[in-house]
């Protein structure tokens, strides 16, 4: 079940907040917790047992963790076996098959994978799980005692299956002492639909045009034509999952949470370190926070700055896909960011700002061909065509329809994505939002298209 969905919009939402706001408050996080299983198992019937058997090991580990006078060690060897125990679950689900393929491929041999579906969201609560049995462990925060809150955190719907990823620390206190009220509310209502006319609005279709260009014969792709089509792409990521994010934090104020954002402009960057900072926060926090830092970050010299880079970098490639264009992403802004890190972030303050803006989305959109595309020999087809190299003209006639037809569209993503805060609530705001919902509604009743990329993840 997704958000960007009838079913979601008329039934399950509607039905849960009945529930929620209905019954008596000490029951608001179990109805949280059910609704949220159920939710998981309409995508994830037989995956459900895997999330609670992952919950139940870190709330069991985490009560370990809490138990008084324990040594160091042992509360060592407790925090070692749940990150084995996560990582393995993660591993065996979603890299044993891109293991196998390679040991076939380097060895000759035929070992059968497993063919296993990989679960939805795993990674996403796979990294939740992890934090809060890491933030007991130094002491950010107090093990849960309470199973069913617990298992709200892991579980909960609006950001199980695709983020943001919710630190512990960050959302412990509210799982007890939230408050909802009216602003609130009418906050995450504005919130969620916002998120809704990006992805469905928006991301759909500009995702058909890149469906379009990405499907077609790239040996034969004029270059202006592929530019067209990476920025299309760029464009539907973005606010596919940015807009799913705004969902996700919309719906958490709904229920009284405060989730932290996960976007805050990302294509305005000027730098590729910028742009990470401002390009799914809640993923490079993450990394940030319990890799980077712990490896020592940037405090013992700069060797061990660049090597803590690439770690992180390679780690995030691999956290996104068992695929080995996913391994080159992560390499290749690992690279770019030791450069700025070592000499280029000074380099670059020497230039003009629209400079290092062409830097940087010239960067961006280079990588996301290595991202959209998990057969190398695509990837290089993808990257000629961009330059020019494939022996084919500049643009053609198919060039100039897809920039003719899309010219309006491409003009409002460009705004949407480098627009300032929504100005505050007034008589004209209800109504243009009560708007974009309805088209939003209507696009959904008419068309089909409505993929969410991240779910892969």
């Amino acid at each position: 079940m997704v958000f960007s969905s009838l079913i979601f919009l008329f039934w399950f939402l509607p039905v849960v907040l009945v529930l929620y706001y209905c019954l008596p408050r000490r029951f608001r996080n179990f109805i949280l917790f059910i609704t949220s299983l159920l939710f998981y198992a309409w995508g994830e019937p037989a995956y459900i047992v895997l999330m609670m058997i992952s919950t139940m090991l870190d709330y069991s580990f985490g009560l370990l963790l809490d138990r008084p006078k324990l040594s160091p060690r042992k509360r060592k060897l407790i925090v070692t076996l749940s990150i084995i125990a996560n990582l393995g679950i993660l591993s065996y689900f979603k890299y044993v098959d891109f293991l196998i393929q390679n040991v076939n491929a380097l060895l000759g041999t035929h070992i059968h994978s497993t063919e296993l579906p990989l679960p939805i969201g795993i990674s996403f609560y796979t990294f939740q799980s992890m934090s809060y049995i890491i933030d007991v462990y130094r002491g950010s925060a107090r093990a849960q005692r309470n199973w069913v809150d617990f298992g709200t955190y892991v579980a909960l719907f609006p950001q199980l299956v695709a983020g943001p990823i919710v630190q512990y620390n960050t959302l412990a206190v509210q799982l007890k002492e939230r408050s909802e009220n009216i602003q609130m509310f009418a906050e995450g209502v504005r919130r969620f639909i916002i998120g809704l006319t990006k992805k469905v609005l928006l991301a759909n279709n500009i995702g058909i045009l890149w469906q379009t260009i990405s499907h077609s014969n790239l040996d034969s792709l004029p270059a202006l034509t592929a530019w067209i089509g990476i920025v299309a792409f760029a464009f539907q990521i973005y606010f596919d999952f940015s807009g799913y994010s705004d969902m996700a934090i919309g719906l958490g104020l709904m229920f009284g949470f405060r989730f932290r954002e996960n976007f805050n402009k990302p294509y305005i960057a000027e730098s590729i370190t910028d742009f990470w900072r401002r390009w799914h926060i809640s993923l490079s926090s993450w990394f940030r926070d319990y890799v980077y830092i712990p490896l020592g970050g940037n405090r013992r010299g700069l060797a061990i700055q660049m090597r803590n880079i690439l770690i992180v970098w390679l780690l995030t490639g691999l956290w996104h896909g068992a695929s080995w264009n996913f391994v080159l992403w992560g390499l290749y802004f690992g690279v770019i960011l030791m450069i700025e890190k070592w000499w280029g972030l000074k380099l670059l303050q020497r230039l003009p700002h629209w400079v290092r803006h062409i830097y940087a989305i010239f960067l961006i959109l280079v990588g996301w061909v290595l991202f959209a595309f998990d057969q190398p020999s695509l990837i290089v087809h993808y990257l000629q065509a961009m330059a020019g190299l494939n022996h084919q003209p500049i643009w053609n006639d198919s060039t100039v329809y897809y920039a003719y037809t899309n010219a309006i569209l491409l003009v409002v993503l460009i705004i949407a994505s480098i627009r300032k805060k929504q100005p505050p609530e007034s008589s004209f705001s209800l109504v243009w939002y009560g708007f974009l919902f309805f088209l939003s509604i209507a696009y959904l009743v008419d068309d089909t298209f409505n993929p969410f990329l991240y779910f892969r993840f």
